[in-house]
C-alpha cells in the first residue's frame, strides 16, 4: 500500500480512545518469527519495506514497553517510600519520586507515539494468505468443482430479455440518479422479494440468525471489519454524519460482538444479514454496463459465522455448501474457484468464488464469494471466545447467499424460454405465487 496512505503521528485505533499499547491489528509475532505467514502477506502483494519497518518498529516497541514497566514499578515504589521515611529524609524522597515521574511521563509520551506509529504501520498489512492459495493473479485461480453445463445463449441476452418484460428502466434512472442505477418493476419485483425470503428460509434452517442490518456505520468499524484502508475508494461517504454507507452487511454483522468474550461452547454464532448495498464501482468504466449486472445500488442476504480457531476451515466448507446448494436449487450452473492469493481482498485468508455461467457471455462470472477472515478482524474488533482451554480470539467467515439483482441477471437467460416467456425456479413460486410469466 503506498505510503501516502499512512495517518501519522496518531493511528486510526488511537483516535477513537483505545489504548493503543493493548491493540494490535495483525499478529506480529507470527509476523516477525513465522516464515509462511509473513510469506502469505507478501504473496498477496504487501511491501516487502513496510513489513521490514513494521516488525523493527514492533521489536523497539517490545523493548521500550519493557522499559516503561520497570521505570513505572521504581516510581511506585519511591512514592511509597515516601510515607515511611524519617521527617529529615522526606523531601529527598519527594524529589526522588518526583524525578522518577518526570522521566515516566516522558518515556510515556515516546511510547505513545511509538504505538500510534506501529498501529499506523500494522493496518496497513493485509491478513497473510493462506498456503492453500494459489500464487498469482486474477487469472490463476483453482477450480474446485463444476455443477451443470453450459447452455447455449437465449434469444435475447438480461438486458434485452429486462427491457422486452418491462422489469428494469435504465434510460429515467440515468436521467435521474446517473449511470449504474436503474428502476426494477413488475414482476420482476415480486421475483426479487421471493429471492430474498427463500434465501432467508433455506438459512434459518442452518442456524442462521435472520438479521436487517444498518446500511450506515462509522469508520472505525469499518476498519475493524477489515475493509478501510484497502476499499475507502469503493465506498460512499457522509463526511458532515461521520459515516460511510456500506457494500455489504457484513460489516455491520461483523460488529454485532465487538469487544464481547463469548462463551465458546455456544459458538459458531451465525447470522443472516439482509441490507441494501452501495459501490462506487471505482475503477470499472466501461465495464457491464448493459442491464443490473453492476450497479451502485443493490439487495444482498450475507451469511456471516464466528466460530472457534479450530473449527473455522470447516465452518468455511460449511458456508460454500450453502451457496452451491442456493444455486443448484434455483437451476444455475455454476463452478466453484479457489481465488489466487494476488486476488484477495485485504481481510481473506482464503476465498472462494462461486461463478455461474451466463450465457449470452459465454463464460462463467462471480455471483457468490465466502471467505475466512482467520482472527484478522476479530483481532480488531476484540472479539474473543472463552473456553475449557482458555480465552482465545475467534474466527469470522462470511458469505455471500443471495445478491439479489445479479442472481435475477442470470436467471433471466437460464429461464427464458424460447416463446419469451419466463419459467420460474420452483423453489421460488411459493414466495411469488407465479409458475409461468408470459412474454409480453
Amino acid at each position: 500500500m503506498a505510503a501516502g496512505t499512512r495517518r501519522r503521528p496518531q493511528s486510526a485505533l488511537s483516535e477513537r480512545g483505545w489504548p493503543v499499547a493493548s491493540v494490535t491489528v495483525i499478529d506480529l509475532r507470527r509476523l516477525r518469527d513465522d516464515e509462511a505467514y509473513r510469506s502469505g502477506a507478501l504473496r498477496k502483494g504487501a511491501d516487502r519495506a513496510l513489513i521490514d519497518e513494521l516488525t523493527a518498529a514492533s521489536e523497539s516497541h517490545r523493548v521500550l514497553q519493557g522499559e516503561v514497566e520497570a521505570l513505572r514499578a521504581e516510581q511506585n515504589a519511591a512514592s511509597k517510600e515516601i510515607g515511611r521515611a524519617a521527617p529529615d529524609q522526606r523531601q529527598g524522597r519527594i524529589d526522588a519520586a518526583a524525578g522518577l515521574k518526570a522521566a515516566l511521563q516522558e518515556k510515556e509520551a515516546v511510547f505513545a507515539e511509538l504505538s500510534a506509529t506501529l498501529e499506523d504501520l500494522a493496518i496497513q498489512v493485509p491478513n497473510p494468505a493462506s498456503p492453500r492459495c494459489p500464487d498469482g493473479g486474477e487469472d490463476d485461480y483453482e477450480v474446485i468443482d463444476t455443477v451443470g453445463g453450459q447452455p447455449a445463449a437465449p434469444r435475447l441476452d438480461h438486458a434485452e430479455f429486462a427491457a422486452a418484460m418491462g422489469w428494469v428502466e435504465m434510460d429515467k434512472a440515468s436521467q435521474n440518479m446517473g449511470s449504474r442505477f436503474a428502476y426494477v418493476q413488475r414482476e420482476a419485483v415480486l421475483l426479487e422479494f421471493a429471492l430474498v425470503q427463500y434465501t432467508m428460509a433455506k438459512l434459518v434452517t442452518h442456524g442462521f440468525v435472520p438479521t436487517i442490518t444498518p446500511v450506515l456505520v462509522r469508520e472505525d468499524l469499518m476498519i475493524d471489519a477489515g475493509f478501510f484502508p484497502t476499499d475507502r475508494n469503493q465506498v460512499y461517504e457522509l463526511p458532515e454524519d461521520g459515516l460511510f454507507l456500506t457494500g455489504t452487511s457484513e460489516v455491520a454483522l461483523a460488529g454485532l460482538h465487538r469487544g464481547d468474550l463469548l462463551d465458546a461452547t455456544d459458538l459458531p454464532l451465525r447470522y443472516a444479514g439482509f441490507s441494501s448495498c452501495f459501490r462506487r464501482e471505482a475503477g470499472t468504466y466501461g465495464k457491464d454496463t448493459r442491464g443490473i449486472f453492476r450497479v451502485h445500488q443493490f439487495d444482498k442476504v450475507e451469511m456471516f459465522s464466528f466460530c472457534g480457531p479450530e473449527s473455522s476451515w470447516d465452518e468455511l466448507e460449511v458456508i460454500r455448501s450453502i451457496e452451491q446448494e442456493l444455486l443448484t436449487e434455483l437451476g444455475l450452473p455454476h463452478r466453484v474457484i479457489l481465488v489466487a492469493a494476488g486476488d484477495l481482498g485485504a481481510a481473506a485468508a482464503l476465498k472462494y468464488d462461486c461463478e455461474v455461467w451466463l450465457p449470452s457471455e459465454g463464460r462463467y462470472r462471480e455471483l457468490t464469494s465466502c471467505s475466512n477472515y482467520l482472527d484478522f478482524s476479530a483481532r480488531r474488533m476484540r472479539t474473543r471466545a472463552k473456553g475449557a482451554e482458555g480465552t482465545e480470539l475467534v474466527h469470522t467467515l462470511n458469505g455471500t447467499a443471495c445478491a439479489v439483482g445479479r442472481t435475477l441477471v442470470f436467471l433471466m437467460e437460464h429461464c427464458q424460454q424460447a416463446d419469451g416467456s419466463f419459467v420460474v425456479p420452483e423453489v421460488l413460486r411459493p414466495y411469488c405465487g407465479m409458475d409461468v410469466i408470459a412474454a409480453r
